[in-house]
C-alpha cells in the first residue's frame, strides 16, 4: 500500500504534501502503484480504465473514453445511477486491469460505467455540501426507524456527489418491510432514496477502528474478502474459547484467525491423534493437552489428579508403537520432558563454601588470644605491666629508682599508675648515669 504519483511526478496530488508522503495512508483500502516509474512500450496503449475511491473504501471501476490523463488523487465526476457522483482516481494504468481481474469483471461489461471529466470547482462545492448533510440525515434517520418499530439497525448514511440520491446502509437479522420508511426519508430530505442492507463484518470496514493488536482494523484497511470464521479454527490453534478475546469489534470472531490456520493444519498433521491413550504398567495416561511450538503433550493418570506429565512428541510415539506390540513401559514419569536435570559445572565455586553462621560461632580460640593480646607488653614499655599473670623478673638494686621525685609526684600523683610517668624516670636515670658514670651518689637535678 502506498502512493507512487507524488513522489515521481512532482505534482500536489492527494493529500497535498508535494511529493513527502510515501505511503498515503490518509484513505482506506490504498493500493501501491508499483508500475508508475516504468513507461509502457510504444506499441501499447494506456489502459483505458481507472479505479475511483469513494467514502469509506468504497471502489468502482470507470472507462476513461477521453484519455484523460490522471493522476492517483484527481477528483473526478463519474456516471451514476442516476445522474453522476464525485469521487477520487486511486489506481491507474496496468494494474486497474490486474484489479478488475481479481473481481472478475469484465471490461466489456455494462456494469463500467464511464468517466466524464475532472471535476470543477462547483461540482466539489455541491459534493461537500452533500457530504457535510450525511450526519444529520444519519441522526434524523435513526429517529423515524425508532418511531416506525423496524428490527434494523442504520449504520452509515452516503450522499451521491449531486446531492440528488443518498444509500442507507443497515443491518437487520430478518426480511425488513421498509416501503413506509422510504416515503417518510424521501419526503423528508428531498432525495431520492436507496437502502443497502450490509454486514456486520462490512460494517465495522466502514466506521472503522482500533483492534486489540494495537494496530488499524484489517477489514477498513485492506480485507474485502469477508470469510466466514468458526471456533473450530481457535481448537485447532490451542486458543482458549474467551468470547471476549475472540471476538472483533463486529461482535463476531475474529478474520485474523484465519490467517495462520493452515500452517498449524499443517504442524498437526504430525501429532498422533489426540483420542489415543498410552498404556503404561502404572494405569492409562489420558491426553490432556498440546504445544505444537515445544512439540510436548501433557498426559495424566486418573489416580494422580492434577499432576500432568510432559512427554515429548517422539517419546509420544515410541510409547504408542509399544502398545501396539502389546509392551508397556514401566511409568510415564520416566519420559518427563520437565524433568530437573543436573547441570554440569565447568568452574568451582570457593565462596560459597563456608557456612553463613560461622561468624556467630564462638570458639575458645578467640577467648584465648583475647587473654594473650591483654598480656602481651606494649611497645616502648621497660618493665611488663602489673596485671600480667606471668612472673615478674627481680628488679635491681637502685637507691635512686626507689625515691619518687617530688616533681613527678606534685604534678602526676603515683607515678606508677601511668607508662608514660616511668618512661619520664627511666630517661632522666640514663641521663644521670652518662653524665656521671663513676659516681652514683651525684646530686639530684
Amino acid at each position: 500500500m502506498g502512493c507512487g504519483s507524488c513522489s515521481t511526478s512532482g505534482i500536489p496530488k492527494g493529500c497535498k504534501s508535494n511529493g513527502s508522503c510515501g505511503v498515503k495512508g490518509c484513505e482506506k483500502h490504498t493500493v501501491f502503484d508499483w508500475l508508475s516509474d516504468m513507461e509502457l512500450p510504444g506499441h501499447l496503449a494506456p489502459f483505458e480504465y481507472v479505479e475511483v475511491r469513494f467514502k469509506n473504501g468504497r471502489k468502482e471501476y470507470y472507462k476513461n473514453p477521453s484519455q484523460i490523463r490522471l493522476y492517483m488523487g484527481d477528483v473526478v465526476a463519474v456516471e451514476g445511477n442516476p445522474g453522476h457522483d464525485i469521487g477520487a482516481v486511486s489506481l491507474t494504468g496496468e494494474l486497474v486491469r490486474l484489479q478488475m481481474n481479481k473481481r472478475k469483471l469484465r471490461p466489456e461489461s455494462p456494469d463500467v460505467r464511464k468517466l466524464y471529466r475532472k471535476a470543477n470547482q462547483r461540482d466539489i462545492d455541491i459534493w461537500q455540501t452533500a457530504r457535510d448533510r450525511e450526519h444529520e440525515t444519519m441522526v434524523r434517520s435513526r429517529e423515524i426507524v425508532k418511531e416506525l418499530n423496524l428490527n434494523m439497525k442504520l449504520s452509515d448514511v452516503e450522499y451521491q456527489g449531486d446531492n440528488a440520491k443518498a444509500t442507507f446502509y443497515y443491518i437487520a437479522d430478518e426480511r425488513v418491510d421498509f416501503r413506509e420508511l422510504i416515503k417518510l426519508l424521501a419526503s423528508e430530505f428531498k432525495i431520492r432514496v436507496e437502502m443497502r442492507q450490509i454486514g456486520t463484518r462490512q460494517e465495522a470496514g466502514k466506521i472503522g477502528g482500533i483492534g486489540s493488536c494495537g494496530r488499524e482494523l484489517c477489514c477498513s484497511t485492506w480485507l474485502t474478502d469477508f470469510r466466514s470464521v468458526n471456533t473450530a479454527a481457535a481448537r485447532y490453534q490451542q486458543l482458549s474459547l474467551n468470547p471476549t478475546k475472540l471476538a472483533g469489534q463486529c461482535g463476531k470472531l475474529k478474520c485474523c484467525l484465519n490467517y495462520e490456520l493452515d500452517t498449524y493444519l499443517d504442524a498437526l498433521k504430525n501429532f498422533p491423534d489426540t483420542n489415543k491413550n498410552l498404556e503404561t504398567k502404572a494405569g492409562r495416561a489420558y491426553f490432556q493437552k498440546m504445544d505444537i511450538f515445544k512439540e510436548l503433550l501433557w498426559y495424566a493418570l486418573p489416580d494422580q489428579g492434577n499432576e500432568w506429565v510432559a512427554v515429548k512428541l517422539e517419546d509420544v510415539k515410541h510409547i504408542m508403537a509399544l502398545n501396539e506390540k502389546g509392551e508397556k513401559p514401566e511409568n510415564l514419569t520416566d519420559f518427563n520432558a520437565n524433568k530437573p536435570s543436573e547441570e554440569s559445572v565447568a568452574y568451582e565455586n570457593v565462596v560459597g563454601q563456608d557456612e553463613l553462621t560461622r561468624f556467630d560461632q564462638k570458639g575458645r580460640g578467640s577467648d584465648n588470644r583475647r587473654r594473650k593480646s591483654r598480656n602481651r607488653p606494649a611497645k616502648g614499655r621497660s618493665k611488663p605491666n602489673a596485671q600480667s599473670n606471668g612472673p615478674k623478673p627481680e628488679a635491681k638494686a637502685n637507691p635512686q629508682a626507689k625515691a619518687p621525685s617530688p616533681r613527678n609526684t606534685k604534678e602526676g600523683g603515683s607515678p606508677n599508675k601511668s607508662g608514660g610517668t616511668n618512661r619520664n624516670r627511666n630517661n632522666r636515670n640514663r641521663r644521670r648515669k652518662n653524665s656521671n658514670p663513676g659516681n652514683n651518689d651525684a646530686p639530684k637535678s
